[in-house]
C-alpha cells in the first residue's frame, strides 16, 4: 500500500489531520513532528514513512487501543540521528514522547506505555499478549511485504541514509539485520499476515545480494 499523497503540501495536510484525530487541539506539537520528520538527511524514515505507518495502523487494527498506538506510530522516528547520539534513536524517541504528551495532559498510564511502544520498534519483538505493540511493529515493518521495485526504492533510501557509512560496514550490519528475519513470520496481526509470502520473498532476495555483495568486499581487500 504505497502513500502516494502528491505534493509536500498535500502530505502535510494529510499528516496534520491525522494529528488532529490522534490528539486533538495540539497543531504545535503536530507541526513541530512533522518537521521532525522532513529533516533533509531522512530519506526513508521521513514524512512519507510516517503517513504509510499511520495508514497500516488502521489497516491492521481490530480490537486494539487505537489511541495509543496512533501516538506511538507518531513518535515511533521523532527522533532519527545518524550516528545515534548517546542513547538509540528509539529510546531519545520514547522520551520526546514521554515529554511532549506529558505536557498536553496525558496520565502516567498512557505516557508510560507510549514510550513502551516506541521502545519496541528497537527489535520489532513486542512479547507475548500485547495486541498494540503487534500492531505498531506491523505497520512499521509493512514495507517489507511490499512489492520488488518498491521495497528495491526502500532499500536504496535505507542506503541514502547511511552513506558515510563504510560499504563493508554498512553491507555486513544491513546482513545482520535483515537474517534474522529470514526463518519468522514477520508480521503478528491477523490482517497483516497477507505480507508475509512477499516480504519472505524480498527479505531472502536482499540478503543473498547482501551475502554476495559482502563476498566481494571481502574478497577486494585481500592483496
Amino acid at each position: 500500500m504505497p502513500t502516494d499523497l502528491g505534493t509536500p503540501d498535500e502530505l502535510k495536510t494529510f499528516l496534520l489531520a491525522e494529528w488532529e484525530r490522534a490528539l486533538p487541539n495540539q497543531q504545535p506539537m503536530g507541526e513541530a513532528l512533522i518537521a521532525r520528520y522532513s529533516e533533509p538527511h531522512r530519506h526513508y524514515h521521513n514524512a512519507t514513512h510516517l503517513a504509510s505507518v499511520l495508514r497500516r495502523v488502521e489497516e491492521f487494527a481490530d480490537d486494539h487501543d487505537l489511541f495509543l498506538v496512533r501516538l506511538g506510530a507518531w513518535f515511533h522516528d521523532a527522533v532519527y540521528a545518524i550516528p545515534e547520539l548517546q542513547v538509540t534513536n528509539e529510546e531519545a524517541s520514547a522520551r520526546l514522547a514521554f515529554r511532549e504528551l506529558s505536557r498536553a495532559g496525558l496520565e502516567q498510564e498512557d505516557l508510560n506505555e507510549v514510550a513502551r511502544l516506541v521502545r519496541i520498534t528497537t527489535t520489532h519483538t513486542p512479547g507475548a499478549r500485547d495486541p498494540e505493540g503487534e500492531l505498531l511493529c506491523d505497520a512499521d515493518l509493512a514495507v517489507l511485504g511490499a512489492p520488488p521495485e518498491e521495497y528495491e526504492a526502500y532499500t536504496q533510501a535505507i542506503r541514502a541514509e547511511y552513506a558515510a557509512v563504510d560499504e563493508r560496514d554498512f553491507v555486513a550490519g544491513r546482513l545482520e539485520i535483515m537474517g534474522e528475519l529470514v526463518d519468522t513470520d514477520i508480521f503478528r496481526t491477523g490482517k497483516a499476515r497477507y505480507l508475509i509470502p512477499q516480504a519472505r520473498a524480498n527479505v531472502e532476495a536482499e540478503c543473498a545480494r547482501l551475502e554476495e555483495r559482502l563476498d566481494e568486499l571481502v574478497e577486494g581487500s585481500h592483496p
